[in-house]
């Protein structure tokens, strides 16, 4: 075989080698890895400079806004013991419903005519009242009769205290007038003497001016005796007056320590009567309680007890109501970094337990199926986690919460902040900086409603 015939085998071997070399290699193709690079980086660059919103990111819990519409417990008032059940776990019952009935276990209100019997012991305590208001009232006549009596009988002294007082007065008048006349007696008879010694009157003559002087003396005498016996009989009525003042006195004083003693008995009646009042109302109140009534509208839940005849202590829960009506809020929990920055009708956007959602946290108009809030209640206390909590109600403007919502349900909230640029979002989570200090102000009805647009999903 001659060479010239081999040399176009070898020629297009080598051909196709060459050709198999460049296809596996590509060494003279173009590449787009650096037009893919530049792009990537381009679009990188570009996103860093989109606007970010600032978000604070909270895990909470579904509630309610008014503490009266949250679950609540039924607490027994008194001990007792289980008779029967009115309703089961998981039931509606309305306000006023029976939920359980109780029997008394204490000895001191076993007795089934105790209400009787303590009505009994009030209406005789009233009665016993009663009589002694009739003795303070017979007493205050009996006092008036011997105030009278006493006023008259004094009237009667003081007249003859007046009349003695005028007949010693009278008396007084006639012992002067009977020592003038016995001073001009003395001066008869003294002239009388010395005309009988020098005889110029008889005997005789003598003898009726000494009678006439005698009996001048015996009319003094006399009219002395009438004007002490005038002045003791006025201190004896003055006695007497004063002797009738202290025994009416007396009278009066012994009666009116029967009244106040009366009275005395009155007043511990009415304690009496206050006391038993208020065990006879404890009892009715307290025979009420045997029937546990539901408070409101609501699902009865968590029965603690179950069996007929156990025992339940003052203050057990019994079973707990969840009421029918009740305005929806969530419950979420910020640290103390953040609470700055929220106040009081700020934005809040919610993703709720068992409803589907898709979240870019910092481009909320991106964000599909959440559901937004306002802040309703921020507390200014800590609480036991280090946190602070806050209540968010739901934002009638957007789109209405779910209805199948229940209470106690996980929800994780944002809260949205300032936009920022991406990078500068990202300098900050890099070197661990809070997000902007940031309140909402009022720009206007038109930039209100413009916003508001922007975070609608």
């Amino acid at each position: 075989m001659s060479f010239e015939l081999l040399t176009p085998n070898i020629e297009e071997k080598v051909g196709k080698r060459l050709e198999a070399f460049d296809h596996i290699y590509r060494q003279n193709r173009v590449s787009r890895i650096k037009r893919v690079f530049w792009g990537i980086v381009i679009a990188a660059v570009i996103m860093l400079f989109i606007p970010w919103t600032q978000n604070i990111r909270s895990e909470g819990s579904v509630t309610t806004l008014r503490q009266e519409q949250r679950p609540q417990q039924m607490n027994n008032i008194i001990p007792g013991r289980i008779v029967k059940w009115w309703v089961k776990e998981g039931d509606f019952v309305k306000k006023g419903d029976t939920i359980v009935q109780l029997a008394e276990i204490k000895d001191d209100y076993l007795d089934p005519n105790l209400l009787q019997r303590t009505d009994q012991q009030l209406t005789a305590e009233q009665q016993t009242i009663t009589y002694y208001e009739g003795k303070v009232q017979t007493i205050d006549q009996q006092m008036s009769a011997m105030n009278n009596e006493r006023d008259l009988k004094l009237s009667s002294i003081d007249n003859k205290i007046i009349q003695t007082r005028r007949k010693v007065q009278s008396d007084s008048m006639k012992v002067i007038a009977a020592q003038n006349e016995m001073s001009v007696a003395d001066r008869q008879l003294e002239g009388a003497t010395k005309m009988y010694e020098l005889g110029v009157i008889p005997l005789t003559e003598f003898e009726r001016r000494k009678v006439l002087h005698q009996n001048t003396n015996a009319k003094l005498i006399g009219a002395q005796n009438d004007y002490n016996n005038s002045k003791q009989d006025l201190v004896i009525y003055q006695l007497d007056r004063n002797g009738t003042i202290q025994d009416y006195l007396e009278k009066i004083a012994k009666a009116q320590g029967d009244q106040f003693q009366s009275q005395s008995q009155i007043a511990t009646g009415q304690g009496k009567v206050a006391k038993l009042q208020n065990q006879y109302d404890n009892y009715k109140i307290r025979s009420g309680q045997y029937f546990v009534l539901a408070p409101q509208d609501g699902q009865v839940i968590k029965a603690r007890k179950a069996g007929i005849n156990e025992m339940v202590k003052e203050g057990d829960m019994i079973v707990e109501i969840v009421p029918k009506d009740y305005q929806l809020a969530v419950e979420m929990w910020v640290k103390p970094m953040d609470l700055q920055l929220l106040s009081n009708g700020q934005k809040i956007r919610f993703m709720f337990d068992g409803f589907p959602a898709i979240v870019f946290s910092g481009w909320p108009s991106a964000s599909y199926g959440t559901f937004g809030g306002k802040v309703a209640a921020i507390e200014s206390n800590v609480s036991n986690n280090g946190m602070f909590r806050i209540l968010v109600a739901e934002d009638k403007d957007l789109r209405p919460w779910p209805k199948d919502l229940k209470l106690g349900g996980g929800a994780v909230s944002f809260a949205l902040l300032k936009d920022v640029p991406v990078w500068y979002e990202l300098w900050r989570q890099i070197n661990g900086f809070p997000p902007d200090f940031y309140k909402e102000q009022q720009q206007g009805k038109d930039a209100k409603e413009k916003k508001e647009e922007k975070h609608k999903y």
